[in-house]
């Protein structure tokens, strides 16, 4: 038999970078919903390449007695059903860092945007106010600053050169510590959370979400932070303590945010933080472009033709590690 790879694709033109990229000697299909042409394909698929909005549950492993491997195209996998998974005994990977690049240049997006005010300048301009019609705003450099980042994974390395380019110090939080000549070759210094908060210009987040780290960041830990401080989140909303964030900004006790994850997506026309002028919020776009989905079919259809050929898949989730 023909090994099966579905995939489903969130458009036809990224079905066709699918098609494109797809290894010889495999049956690849493309979808792009999980609907009924899904459940009809099921039953002699080997591997699933899709992103976790496809309902992974009990219902589509049993569908799929011959699945060997179920490949992420995204970086998270908050929502997918890990408990389904593990019944199953059917391997879980995210895509190895296929979107790093993409986050990281969009966490220094936002820096850059909340530091030097542009949607305000953006705003101000567009309505025929030139400079507001007013004293010049407050507005920060980010040369000379100290950017602490929240988690040093493939993400939060990508964001330490990219602010070391800009001329920014960089310390570091995480609960696995790199050696000292790790920190070196990087430029980077770990500091305990407390203290990066307190001590720290720009604060960026780049945890996964997880019992350990929803709410990370709430009121104690906002109220740490310097009054010009900007706190930015690329990585889930629930991370942060949203009504806690909204007090702290609507106070004026930090300089601002950037936002580019809530804790309900989209979130609700009655969230506060959406008419704030202290904070820059975008659609949970810092992950996909045009560009690295080429990357994302490049790690799943290497990690396909790995477990097809008897080897162990990479990037499976930790909770379903043996």
């Amino acid at each position: 038999m023909i090994p099966r790879i579905i995939v489903i694709a969130p458009s036809a033109a990224v079905g066709e970078i699918a098609r494109e990229m797809a290894p010889s000697g495999f049956d690849v299909v493309v979808l792009h919903s999980d609907g009924p042409e899904l459940a009809a394909a099921l039953g002699e698929a080997h591997y699933m390449i899709c992103y976790p909005d496809v309902q992974l549950k009990d219902k589509f492993y049993q569908s799929a007695p011959h699945l060997r491997l179920v490949q992420l195209l995204s970086a998270g996998y908050d929502n997918v059903d890990l408990v389904a998974a593990r019944r199953a005994g059917v391997p879980l990977s995210n895509n190895g860092g296929a979107n790093a690049i993409s986050v990281a240049e969009h966490t220094l997006m936002l820096m850059l945007t909340v530091a030097r005010r542009v949607v305000w300048q953006h705003a101000q301009v567009s309505a025929g106010r030139w400079r507001g019609n007013g004293p010049a705003p407050r507005m920060y450099e980010l040369n000379g600053k100290t950017l602490g980042i929240v988690g040093l994974g493939t993400i939060g390395k990508k964001v330490a050169r990219l602010a070391r380019a800009f001329g920014m110090y960089v310390a570091y939080y995480d609960i696995a510590r790199l050696s000292e000549d790790d920190e070196d070759a990087l430029g980077v210094r770990f500091r305990m959370l407390g203290e990066l908060l307190r001590d720290s210009d720009v604060v960026s987040l780049h945890v996964p979400l997880n019992p350990s780290t929803r709410h990370m960041i709430g009121a104690a830990e906002l109220a740490l932070l310097k009054p010009a401080a900007i706190l930015i989140n690329t990585s889930r909303g629930a991370v942060l303590d949203e009504a806690a964030l909204h007090r702290t900004l609507s106070g004026g006790r930090i300089f601002g945010a950037g936002l580019d994850v809530f804790d309900q997506e989209p979130p609700s026309a009655d969230n506060p933080l959406l008419r704030l002028d202290n904070v820059v919020l975008t659609a949970h776009f810092a992950g996909p472009t045009w560009d690295n989905n080429v990357a994302r079919f490049r790690n799943a259809f290497d990690n396909v033709q790995r477990v097809q050929r008897g080897e162990p898949p990479l990037w499976v989730v930790p909770e379903l590690r043996s």
